[in-house]
């Protein structure tokens, strides 16, 4: 059965994180042209949309399933967004290296994956119900 509370959670999910690509493609963009170096400037544009993300997600998207310490959320939440990134460059990094993709194309696919991957773990880690937390485990689902 379709659990309309997750769809919501993950189209919401997708929203923040289109904020995020306009947090972190942005910041780039300045720190470059102040004269950062580009990875040093990719680091800091990519960890600031992590923490504007999760400010966003513990707010909005996720803020019925909070529980716990907010510091523990966002080094839960961090972790997590790295996990991604890992991902993300692994495909764009397969994609165009290796198949012959343009890179435009292999990050828009590495994108999808850790965007399914992020959502996972955010849902399952980050931001697990206080009765998950207690059990151990998946709390009963909760009435509509």
């Amino acid at each position: 059965m379709l659990d309309i509370g997750r769809y919501k959670s993950l189209v919401k999910f997708g929203i923040v994180g289109g904020v995020g690509v306009v947090v972190n493609e942005g910041l780039l963009i300045l720190l470059q042209r102040a004269g950062l170096y580009y990875l040093l400037a990719g680091a800091i544009a990519i960890e600031i949309s992590i923490l504007s993300n999760f400010a966003l997600n513990d707010s909005w998207t996720f803020r019925d399933r909070r529980s716990g310490k907010m510091t523990t959320r966002l080094a839960r939440f961090n972790v997590l967004m790295l996990a991604g990134l890992v991902v993300n460059l692994a495909v764009l990094d397969v994609g165009t290296s290796y198949l012959g993709l343009a890179a435009a194309i292999s990050n828009l696919v590495g994108i999808g994956a850790a965007f399914i991957l992020r959502y996972a773990l955010s849902v399952k880690y980050a931001w697990m119900r206080t009765e998950e937390i207690e059990t151990g485990g998946a709390a009963a689902p909760r009435p509509l």
